[in-house]
Parts: C-alpha cells; structure tokens; sequence
C-alpha cells in the first residue's frame, strides 16, 4: 500500500490530469487497510469515452459518484 507521502503526491498529479473534467467535484486522500488512495469525487458517471485510471505512480485511485455539492 502507499504512503501518505506518496498518496500526497500521487493527489497532485491528479489533479493536475483532471482540471478539465467537469464531473470531478473533488480530490483526496484517503486511508485504507493498511495504506492510503487518492479518492476522487464526481458529480456524474463519466461519458463512456473517459477512461479513469486505477492508479498513478502506484498509488490506487478510487472513483465515487457522489453528486453534485452544493451550500446548504
């Protein structure tokens, strides 16, 4: 499993790769097991043409479909 170091770092270029991607509504890190993933949040299902990662520099990324966030 990764480090949180790593899942950190993992987390930054995430994001970078997503910026564009308007159905991302947020990055994180998360714990798991034994280790950390870097956990992204969308508003939507992705378009069947996207394809998502399962990891970048071996850190797992999950995907959640969560909604759309708003106020309150």
């Amino acid at each position: 499993m990764a480090s949180l170091d790593d899942a950190r770092r993992a987390k930054t270029a995430v994001v970078r790769m997503l910026e564009h991607h308007d159905a991302v509504n947020g990055v994180g890190v998360a714990r798991v097991d034994d280790g950390f993933v870097v956990k992204v949040n969308l508003s939507r299902p992705p378009d069947p043409d996207v394809v998502l990662p399962a990891s970048v520099d071996d850190v797992p990324i999950t995907w959640e479909v969560v909604g759309e966030i708003g106020k309150r």
